[in-house]
């Protein structure tokens, strides 16, 4: 036990700074800082988060007497501030936006405070409405529940259903690949300033990196073997990229190298783009009532190339901070946002295509949020219940994740080969040169792994 103690600890290097590991080591408890009481809430700056935001004082601490001290930030920035601030065990958050990818390792770490008790008292949130593939996901190796789902997602294809009509174009129920990208060229400049379709090429590991690595498994390819050989010039992972590449230089948007969800989110909502793939999370903001192209988006599932389905399996997600004085009330505040209830408020003065939907299975049985989310629904609720983590390609794996490999070095890792390939899609080199360095990169990860 204390060796692999050891190595859980040497492969923090990948995710933390060096200061923040010194102070896990040194086992820092600290206590919560919320400073006048309640409780501070680190948070993604997603649609939903910042919903959640406006809602909280009015619907939430009136109710309960608890104050929430939001830190909102962008995706990449917030996630090293939570890794920083967890492994350290400073207590300065009490609550974070974790994936599932994070919470495995937080919780192998210590760093996460146990939600079983409290699933087991709270008869009001009834736990057993999660849907099971996002539960399981955020439940660590001991069995233990360490999360609680804001949203829930998978990733699909999202397309201009009315320039396809002018175009007389159809989009084929199930898209492969090959076919998406002869439809980006026909619709590419459809309309003055529009794109024929829009994919992450910002740096990041949970930007450009996952949903490049969806079309890596159905491509065939894999970033390690069952061995831990790092797989990323193989010719399958090298066809992927420099297929996504292509796509996205030749038409997708403008300024790619450094547009990431919210860019293309932008893109699609401003009609600046006639595709676009990534998260099934945002539709709802597509079909709000004051979005331009409201009721003009298709939906259809991930594009395949050689596995039957590709979407990815991911969940932004409430974790406790094990060194939180706090942890009473951040469950109030959990179960809360992530309850049935917090559905029907935002439903109801929001918009049912607003809910922060993905997690529960009664949010795709009810009618008024069938009605709302009518054009996806079943879409992003068939995506979620296919992804594979276990086995998304074709290959066996040594790790899970759809569009992750879930290791602690991955963060680090992935936003390194993300980096290589941002300057391929910017034109600085070539897809060829960028995975050469990414291969010397991943070689380095399977060493420790073969070899701990």
């Amino acid at each position: 036990m204390r060796s692999q103690s050891r190595r859980k600890m040497r492969t923090l290097a990948a995710v933390t700074a060096a200061g923040a590991l010194l102070a896990a080591c040194a086992g820092a408890g600290g206590s919560g800082s919320s400073e006048g009481g309640g409780i501070n809430v680190l948070m993604v700056n997603n649609p939903q988060m910042t919903q959640l935001q406006e809602l909280t004082e009015e619907h939430f601490t009136k109710e309960t007497g608890i104050d929430v001290h939001f830190t909102v930030l962008p995706e990449n920035e917030v996630r090293d501030k939570i890794s920083q601030d967890f492994a350290n065990q400073s207590g300065q958050y009490d609550v974070a936006t974790i994936s599932n990818y994070e919470t495995p390792i937080y919780s192998a770490n210590g760093w996460l405070h146990p939600l079983d008790d409290y699933l087991a008292s709270d008869a009001d949130y009834d736990v057993d409405d999660i849907l099971e593939p996002i539960q399981q996901s955020l439940t660590g190796e001991d069995g233990h529940v360490y999360a609680q789902p804001f949203y829930g997602e998978s990733s699909f294809l999202m397309y201009r259903k009315d320039v396809f009509a002018d175009l007389g174009l159809d989009m084929p129920d199930h898209p492969t690949w090959h076919q998406v990208a002869d439809l980006a060229a026909q619709v590419d400049e459809a309309e003055p300033d529009m794109s024929g379709i829009c994919l992450r090429g910002l740096p990041g590991w949970g930007e450009m990196i996952a949903p490049l690595t969806t079309v890596v498994n159905t491509f065939g390819g894999t970033w390690f073997d069952a061995d831990w050989q790092a797989r990323l010039t193989d010719p399958e992972f090298e066809e992927a990229t420099r297929f996504y590449v292509d796509l996205v230089r030749e038409h997708g948007e403008a300024g790619a190298a450094q547009a990431g969800y919210a860019e293309c989110l932008n893109n699609m909502v401003q009609g600046n783009t006639a595709m676009w793939y990534d998260a099934t999370a945002g539709a709802g903001s597509l079909e709000a009532a004051d979005s331009p192209v409201r009721g003009q988006i298709g939906y259809v599932p991930a594009p395949v190339e050689q596995t039957e389905s590709s979407g990815w399996l991911y969940t932004w997600a409430w974790g406790v901070q094990r060194a939180s004085d706090h942890a009473d009330d951040a469950w109030e505040f959990i179960s809360w946002a992530s309850s049935s209830a917090y559905e029907e408020l935002v439903g109801e003065t929001l918009g049912w295509e607003n809910v922060p939907a993905g997690k529960r299975a009664s949010t795709y049985e009810n009618p008024a949020y069938q009605q709302a989310a009518a054009s996806f629904y079943a879409v992003t609720r068939d995506a979620i219940s296919q992804a594979d983590p276990v086995s998304p390609g074709v290959q066996e794996r040594p790790a899970p994740g759809v569009q992750f490999v879930g290791i602690p070095e991955f963060a680090d890792l992935g936003t390194r080969v993300s980096q290589e390939l941002s300057g391929a899609i910017a034109g600085q080199q070539s897809v060829e040169e960028a995975l050469e360095h990414a291969q010397d990169m991943a070689e380095e990860v399977g060493e420790v792994h073969r070899n701990p």
